[in-house]
This record gives C-alpha cells, sequence and structure tokens, in this order.
C-alpha cells in the first residue's frame, strides 16, 4: 500500500515538474519575443527619423548616418505611405512592388501586425511607416507551436509505451493465472477419472458412468483451453464443419429445451488451419453470449458458408440486439451488459480468431429488440 501511494506521489510529482518546465519554457519564449519586438520597434523609430532628416536635408546636411540606418535594415519589411498612397517599399518582393493589388494586400497585413509610426517631416505633412515583424521575428513567434506540437507528440509516444508495457504485464498475468487454474483443475480432475474407475468396478449403472466420463472430458477440454493461454497453439488442417458440429451438438445437449437450436453447413468438408480446443471455445462464447441476449428462451441458429477462398460462420440469435454505435466495444474487456460477469467472453473469442488463427469476426448486423448476428472468418486451408 505505502509503495503504491509512493509510486502514485512521484508519478504526480513528475507529470507538475513537465508541466512547471514546458510553462517556464513558453513563457520565456514569450519574454523573447517581446523584448526583440520592442528592439525592432526601436529600429524603425530610428528609421523614421533618419527618413525625416533626409526629407528635409540641405546641401550642407550630414546624411551620412541616415543612410547608415537605411542600410542597416536587412530584415524588416517597411511600406511607406503618404495621403494614402504608398511611396516606398523596403525588404519588399518585387513581385508585390509592381503588382498594385498585391501591394495593397500586403500594407493590410503590415497594419494588423504593428501599430503604424507617423513622420511629421513638415507643418502639417506626414507619412506613415507600416513595418511587419522581421523572419527572426516570425520564426520566434511559431516556436512556441512547434514546441508544443513536439512536447505533444513526445507525451503521445510516453503514453503508448507505458499502456503497451502496462498490457503487457497484464496479460502475462493473466496468462499465468490461466495456467495456474489449469494446473490446479488438473489434481481433483486425475482424483474423478479414478473415481469413475471404480464405479465401473463396483458395477454401477453404466448410464451414469457415461454422463459423468462426459463431464470430466468437459473439464479437460476447459484445462486444456487454460493451459494454452499464453503460449502459440499449434494449429492442424481440420474440416471447420466436423468441428463447429461437434461444439453444437455438445452445446445443445447441455442447454434448456426452450432453446431453438438449429445448424446450417455444407454436406463436404471444409479444411482451415485451426487448433480444436480453441476453436470450439469460440463457438462456446458465441453460443453462450447469444444465449444470454435471449433470457434463456428464443431461437439460435449456426450457419457455415464458403466462398472463394475464405470461409463464414454465422451465430444468429433472436436476443434483445446490440446498438450499432457498439458494435465494436462489444469486444473491448470489461464490456458487458449483464449485472453479473467480467466481460471477457468476447474479447476472448476476438482474440482467438485474429491472434491465433488470423482471421476476423464483427458483429454482422443487429437489431434491437430482434437479435443478433455474430460473423466468424477464416481463411481456408491450401493444405487438402
Amino acid at each position: 500500500m505505502q509503495f503504491s501511494e509512493r509510486k502514485n506521489t512521484t508519478r504526480w510529482f513528475i507529470i507538475f515538474a513537465s508541466f512547471l518546465i514546458i510553462s517556464l519554457i513558453l513563457w520565456n519564449t514569450y519574454t523573447f519575443f517581446q523584448i526583440f519586438k520592442n528592439e525592432e520597434r526601436l529600429k524603425m523609430n530610428l528609421w523614421a527619423k533618419a527618413q525625416k532628416t533626409l526629407i528635409n536635408a540641405g546641401e550642407n546636411t550630414d546624411v551620412e548616418l541616415p543612410l547608415q540606418i537605411f542600410s542597416n535594415n536587412t530584415s524588416i519589411p517597411i511600406i511607406l505611405t503618404e495621403n494614402d498612397s504608398i511611396i516606398n517599399t523596403v525588404n519588399v518582393d518585387e513581385v508585390i512592388v509592381k503588382d498594385n493589388a498585391k501591394a495593397v494586400a500586403f500594407l493590410s497585413d503590415l497594419k494588423k501586425e504593428n501599430d503604424p509610426i507617423v513622420i511629421e517631416y513638415a507643418p502639417e505633412k506626414f507619412q506613415n511607416l507600416y513595418y511587419g515583424n522581421s523572419a527572426l521575428l516570425n520564426k520566434l513567434k511559431y516556436y512556441p507551436i512547434a514546441l508544443l506540437l513536439i512536447i505533444v507528440l513526445f507525451s503521445g509516444l510516453v503514453y503508448y509505451f507505458y499502456r503497451s508495457t502496462k498490457i503487457a504485464t497484464q496479460n502475462k498475468l493473466w496468462a499465468g493465472m490461466a495456467k495456474e487454474t489449469a494446473h490446479q483443475i488438473g489434481t481433483p480432475l486425475s482424483s474423478l477419472i479414478g473415481w469413475v474407475e471404480i464405479l465401473k468396478s463396483e458395477n454401477v449403472d453404466e448410464s451414469t458412468t457415461i454422463e459423468i466420463e462426459k463431464d470430466i472430458d468437459r473439464l479437460q477440454t476447459i484445462t486444456d483451453r487454460f493451459s494454452k493461454i499464453g503460449s502459440e497453439p499449434i494449429l492442424e488442417n481440420k474440416d471447420i464443419v466436423e468441428e463447429t458440429l461437434q461444439s453444437y451438438n455438445y452445446l445443445q445437449s447441455r442447454f434448456s429445451k426452450q432453446i431453438e437450436f438449429t445448424f446450417e453447413g455444407p454436406k463436404s468438408p471444409i479444411y482451415v488451419m485451426l487448433n480444436p480446443t480453441l476453436h470450439s471455445w469460440t463457438i462456446e462464447n458465441l453460443v453462450k453470449n447469444a444465449i444470454d441476449a435471449m433470457k434463456g428462451r428464443g431461437k439460435l441458429a449456426i450457419k457455415i458458408e464458403p466462398d472463394h477462398e475464405s470461409v463464414k460462420i454465422n451465430v444468429t440469435d433472436s436476443g434483445n440486439g446490440i446498438q450499432k454505435s457498439q458494435f465494436k466495444s462489444v469486444f473491448e474487456p470489461g464490456f458487458t451488459t449483464k449485472k453479473r460477469g467480467w466481460g471477457l467472453g468476447l474479447s476472448l473469442t476476438k482474440r482467438i480468431v485474429e491472434e491465433y488463427h488470423k482471421g476476423k469476426i464483427k458483429v454482422l448486423n443487429s437489431e434491437i429488440g430482434k437479435g443478433t448476428t455474430m460473423q466468424i472468418s477464416l481463411q481456408k486451408s491450401k493444405i487438402m
């Protein structure tokens, strides 16, 4: 408990420190921007004074300093106007200067960037100096945006890495728990097999021992399923019709007669590379999920439809249906509409189909109050 609290405190401290550093960088950048902007304003004031000096210069006036001020400005764009007419431009693209419409548009942009400097070169005679930001100042203006984008991308990368690591750890934990469960079930299962042999030797009714053996076989299948979680399953070239039909027959015999089961599939075999144990688990999960949706009463149909390269297994129920917005979320871990349950059935089914068998599973269609069709799609085997 103390370790967990210390870990959370450290995490929040790192987050707070990161935001503090980001805030300081942004504030520092903004400060630099304002300093450079003020310096450029001072340069433009000097340029305006130089312009006034040149306009009023006589024969004996020293114009070396004003000309030096003009020549030193190589980056700040300037448009000089008098009586709303452009009379001079500095550091403005020649294409803009030659096109009057473009020049007027560029002047409009400069008016938005900075307040003009008014030059009163004679009584009641004025010129307006409009200037824009230098290339360096514009780069500095967009620097915080670029920095924020880098920080967002970096944060996303860190989050993705953290989430992937967390999921991987959880997967290892679940796989370990599943294997341990399989191991724990194995011990009493072996004992049950021994007791069945004793019952047989005691001449107990054969029908009783047969039913017990069926359930023991079922427990062995469940144990085998759990032992395969977290391991790469061995795929075999199997007839998908026969394997699905076996699961169908078992489930039909175990559920209430209030469920009307139907099975439809081709008479000829269709071979698919699959793991029989995991495939039966997939069919069982879909059937149980369908029966839960129908609240133990309704129609359930399994249909196998082959096409050119794949085979599709449709499991259709007459249950409550699923909203279209939930078609993808039903496969997420923890999603459930039941009051009880962990919502892992369809998530596990998706993993078995897509990760282990390289197939696809989706909600083919669903209508509220009428039912749902889940569809599995698997590639046909090239080995016959």
